[in-house]
This record gives structure tokens, C-alpha cells and sequence, in this order.
């Protein structure tokens, strides 16, 4: 029986002596779906003292959180999706605290503490401001997972440092790790967690062994009961089982799909016409069809029944299908937006009527700048489009680049692709050591540090140089990285001296990009675009080039005939002594 994501959660809250509960709490624990690509997830938030409507800012921060977390998209982590939510509601509060003329009211402060634990596949996220608390129960102890954001003036005065609600902009601490099975956690306000030590916890939990709100609701009368006046709100969460690390994704829906029989021309499959065989290869099979609905056409690709107990390549084989239908550009293929129910594992995507940037490469062996520079822009953002999702392509070459008959470029081959929102489920899955084609591989990747948007950057790179050279930027020596010592002896071949009617600041741009270092290429490709349309001074300065670089033939001719030269001003001092 395959294990799942399943806890115990207990809560409860406790208005203080004033009457009005500012405290606010809550849960979500979704089933199917949302349980995979979201988790579950507590939360609770306690509104300042002095202020008459702060349990409305603790009611919308947790509410608004429960709500709009489950509604980002399912490719972002969790500490964007949560961040994105919470700044977003931390600026609604703060434009209802100020008064029409832009003061802060105060007696009328939407300002709250917040702090949620989320448990996604096995690891658990701690998102958190202000002076509420996150605890870890152990034996003897509770390790306070969380800082409190009080500033303390003297032993009697303090103020909240951060908080929601207070300011336009928002800090909040994120912390993220690995869960384990059994595992109990607290969520407290200070009214609770100022009156409760670990022997406390546990007894309540040997008195409620099944009945996680009773303990709960035993330990805030508890905390009354030992002089606490302030509003005492807690939550409980224990951990009872974890997804395994090896278990195929389940947001990756393949359960009960057969592997399809080989396909032929003019064959019925799956509600299309195949129409023709484009390509064959250990990997896939791609076919020309057409959706016998819509009349339109389509290209079916079916996986290799080689690999068909390869449980990871066939993950990989459906994620394809998941990203395309999260991402809209024009400059990323689309897949068939059809819902037919389907029998078979396939994958139906646009046919694109044109030509790979490879084959367009062999056509325009010295393209004009112009024409180069509209293709990368085109590629920049299909890029960008899957990184605004927290995705990348990973495997970005000319074979995965289609021209269609009207100019427009779009990525294809999304199988190798990184998402973050699916990665976070178990860190074991599609782990691979080098995800894309060596030749395009940014030198991170082969000394197993892992890629980012700076890898797609120098990838990006690569090509416009081969592009506009016919060569890559290091010949061969950059997919012979497997080692420090190898990337500090790789030499950036200029441009210029394949291609010396280009401009020499087209050089500087490009050496920039594809710096073997991450942090000294540009951080984003928006950046590396504006360079190739708008170059700025500093890409004007003439450097000088060494002559190792700018003629290596001559460099060792002039190095051996100095050499040569020493040795016999050496001989000829050392007969003279004679």
C-alpha cells in the first residue's frame, strides 16, 4: 500500500479578560489533488491590544492565507506562493489602518502576528512575523522554532517590530525542512505559550491521546488557570505518516493509462487520425495526427516501450503535458486543450509548421545581428515565461527551438524541465546529473551544483554565439567540466575573431553572459536582452585583448623565440666566465 501525507491536528482559542477574542486560527487538510500539490496547513494571527478592530486584521490575515495560498499556481514553492499571499494581504491591512490624509490611526490598526507551519510531501515550511510562536515538542523540552519580533525598551515597555499590517512592505521569516513520522509541533499566541512548559504538552497529550482539541482546549485553560489574561490560542500538529521519497508523483496522473500500441498511418488512436511518422527515437516516438473534433493538427508522442518500467522517465513523459497547460506564451509550444478521457499514456501537442533553430542555423551561416538578436528575444521569453512559474527549461538547444512560416520562435521539449512547486513534494524525484545537452550545459550543472535562471542565461548565450559564429563560445572544453580546476582553465573564444564585421561591444555582452561563474554573468535575462538592443558604456570601453586570446599561434611563436633568446644569452654569459 503506497503511504500518503496524513497528520492530527488539535486547536483551540480562549478569549482573554477584555471579551474580544483577537486572536484568530485555522486549518486546511485537503484531500486528492490539493494534498499533493499544496499540503496542508496551520496558521494563527493575534491582533495588537490597543487597537479596536485588530481581531479583523487577525481574521483576514489567516482566512486570507488559507484561501489564497490553495489558489497559487501549483508550479510555485511554497515560500513564494506563502509570500506572495502574505504581502499581498499585508498591504490591504496597512491601506485600511491609514487615514485619509495618510496618518497611522493607531486605535484603528489592522495590524496582526502571523505564523503557519505548511507540511508538503516530507518537508515542513515555517512562515512567520511578529511575537506568536512556532514550537517542536521533544521529551523534555519545546524548541521555539520562531524569533520574536519585539523590540523591548525596558523590562515593562516593548513594541512589535514587524508585523502585518504595519508597514506597506513586509519581512517575513521562512524556514523550511525535512518532517519525520511522529513528530509533534505547536502553534501558540502569547497568552498560551507564556504559561506552558513541555510536561504540560505532554501530559495533556497522554490524558487526549486520540483527541488532539481536547488536549488543546485542556492547555489554554491551563495557561487561564495559571494567570494568563491575555487571549490564549493554540494548535497542535502531529505527524503520523509521510509520502515515501521514491513514490511517483502524484500530481504526474498516469495510474491506469496503458502504454500505446505502435502507431501507423491512417490509424485510429485515442480520438485522432494518424497521419504520418516524424520522428522515432529511444526515447519517444512522434507522429503527425488529426483531431478527428477539431479537424486540426497535432503532433501525438508516445514513449519508448523500451523504457515502459522506468518509472521516473515516464514521470518525465507526462510533465510535458502539465507545464504546457500552466504556461501561456506565445514562445512556449502548447498542448492539445482537448479533455477527451483517455485509455492510453501519450502526450498531444501543437503542430508547429516550420523549421528547428538547428536547420535555420544551416541556412544562415553569418546572419545579420538583427536577425540573430529577434530570435533570442523570442526565446527570452518563452524563458521568462516559464520562469515567472519557477520552471526551467533545462535542456534549451537549437534541436528544441521551432521557427513556424511567420518568424514566431517557441520552446519545445519540456521534458527535462525543473519545477520548483513539483520538486518540493520529495527532493528525490527527477534528480538527474546533468539534465540537458552538455554542449549547452551551463558549468554549474556538470560540477553538480544544480541550475537556476543564470544557467538558462548562459545556455541562451550559447546559442546566440553559435548563432552568429557557426561555433560555441568554448569549442568542446566547457562539456569537460567536471572540476574547479576545469572551469578556471576555460578560454572564451571573441567573436570577433570568427566575426570581425560585428560590432566589438556584441563580444563584451556575450563573454559577460557566459562567464563560467554564475553570480558574474547579468542576474536576469531581461537584462542580457536590453544589453544586445542597448548596450551601455561600459560594453563601449576598447579593452585590451591579451595576445594569447587575440592570436594563440603568434603568442606561442613569440613565447618560444624569447625562450630560445634567454637560453642563449645564458650560454654566451656563461662562456664569458670562462
Amino acid at each position: 500500500m503506497n503511504k500518503t501525507l496524513r497528520v492530527t491536528v488539535g486547536q483551540a482559542s480562549l478569549a482573554g479578560a477584555h471579551g474580544t477574542n483577537q486572536d484568530f486560527h485555522g486549518a486546511f487538510l485537503p484531500r486528492g489533488h490539493q494534498l499533493a500539490s499544496k499540503g496542508i496547513v496551520l496558521a494563527l494571527a493575534d491582533g495588537i491590544s490597543s487597537s479596536q478592530v485588530s481581531q479583523l486584521a487577525s481574521q483576514t490575515a489567516v482566512r486570507s492565507f488559507l484561501e489564497d495560498y490553495y489558489a497559487t499556481s501549483e508550479a510555485w514553492s511554497v515560500r513564494r506562493a506563502a509570500e506572495r499571499v502574505l504581502s499581498a494581504t499585508n498591504a490591504w491591512l496597512h491601506a485600511q489602518t491609514m487615514a485619509s490624509d495618510g496618518r497611522f490611526e493607531k486605535d484603528r490598526g489592522f495590524v496582526c502576528t502571523f505564523s503557519a507551519l505548511i507540511l508538503k510531501g516530507r518537508d515542513l515550511h515555517l512562515l512567520h512575523v511578529g511575537d506568536s510562536r512556532i514550537f517542536r515538542l521533544h521529551p523534555q523540552a519545546l524548541e521555539q522554532l520562531t524569533e520574536d519580533h519585539r523590540v523591548r525598551l525596558s523590562s515593562t515597555e516593548s513594541y512589535l517590530g514587524r508585523a502585518l499590517g504595519a508597514g506597506p512592505y513586509v519581512e517575513i521569516d521562512y524556514r523550511g525542512w525535512e518532517a519525520e513520522v511522529g513528530e509533534f509541533y505547536l502553534l501558540a499566541t502569547d497568552g498560551a505559550y507564556g504559561h506552558l512548559q513541555a510536561e504540560d504538552i505532554h501530559a495533556a497529550l497522554r490524558q487526549h491521546p486520540a483527541d488532539l482539541d481536547a488536549a488543546a482546549t485542556d492547555l489554554v485553560n491551563l495557561a487561564r488557570s495559571r494567570g494568563a489574561s491575555d487571549d490564549a490560542t493554540l494548535q497542535l500538529l502531529r505527524i503520523d505518516e509521510l509520502p515515501a521519497s521514491d513514490a511517483p508523483h502524484p500530481q504526474l496522473r498516469r495510474e491506469g493509462l496503458a502504454l500505446p500500441p505502435i502507431l501507423a498511418p491512417r490509424m485510429e488512436f485515442e480520438g485522432f487520425t494518424i497521419l504520418r511518422e516524424m520522428q522515432v527515437s529511444a526515447r519517444s516516438h512522434l507522429h503527425l495526427a488529426m483531431d478527428n473534433t477539431s479537424g486540426q493538427q497535432y503532433v501525438i508522442k508516445t514513449p519508448s516501450v523500451d523504457l515502459s518500467q522506468d518509472a521516473d522517465y515516464l514521470d518525465r513523459f507526462v510533465l510535458e503535458e502539465w507545464i504546457t497547460r500552466r504556461v501561456d506564451s506565445p514562445h512556449v509550444v502548447k498542448t492539445w486543450p482537448g479533455e477527451r478521457p483517455r485509455t492510453h499514456l501519450f502526450v498531444a501537442m501543437e503542430f508547429i509548421d516550420g523549421q528547428t533553430l538547428a536547420q535555420w542555423m544551416r541556412d544562415n551561416p553569418h546572419p545579420p545581428l538583427d536577425s540573430a538578436r529577434s530570435i533570442v528575444e523570442q526565446l527570452a521569453q518563452g524563458l521568462q515565461a516559464l520562469h515567472r512559474r519557477e520552471m526551467l527549461h533545462q535542456d534549451l538547444r537549437p534541436e528544441n527551438v521551432m521557427i513556424d512560416h511567420q518568424g514566431t520562435v517557441k520552446l519545445i521539449d519540456l521534458a527535462t524541465a525543473h519545477v520548483e512547486g513539483l520538486a518540493e513534494y520529495h527532493r528525490d524525484a527527477f534528480v538527474t546529473a546533468v539534465p540537458g545537452t552538455l554542449q549547452y550545459s551551463a558549468p554549474e550543472y556538470l560540477l553538480g551544483q544544480g541550475g537556476s535562471q543564470r544557467s538558462e542565461l548562459f545556455a541562451l548565450a550559447a546559442i546566440t554565439y553559435q548563432m552568429l559564429t557557426g561555433q560555441l563560445p568554448y569549442g568542446l572544453a566547457a562539456s569537460r567540466v567536471r572540476s574547479p580546476a576545469d572551469l578556471r582553465r576555460l578560454r572564451y573564444v571573441p567573436v570577433r575573431h570568427l566575426r570581425p564585421d560585428l560590432p566589438q561591444w556584441v563580444d563584451a555582452v556575450l563573454a559577460k553572459a557566459l562567464h563560467p561563474t554564475p553570480a558574474k554573468r547579468q542576474e536576469v535575462i531581461s537584462e542580457f536582452i536590453h544589453d544586445l538592443k542597448a548596450p551601455g558604456a561600459r560594453f563601449h570601453r576598447q579593452r585590451s585583448t591579451p595576445l594569447i586570446e587575440r592570436n594563440p599561434v603568434l603568442f606561442w611563436k613569440c613565447s618560444t623565440a624569447l625562450l630560445s633568446l634567454a637560453v642563449l644569452v645564458l650560454i654566451a654569459l656563461r662562456v664569458l666566465e670562462h
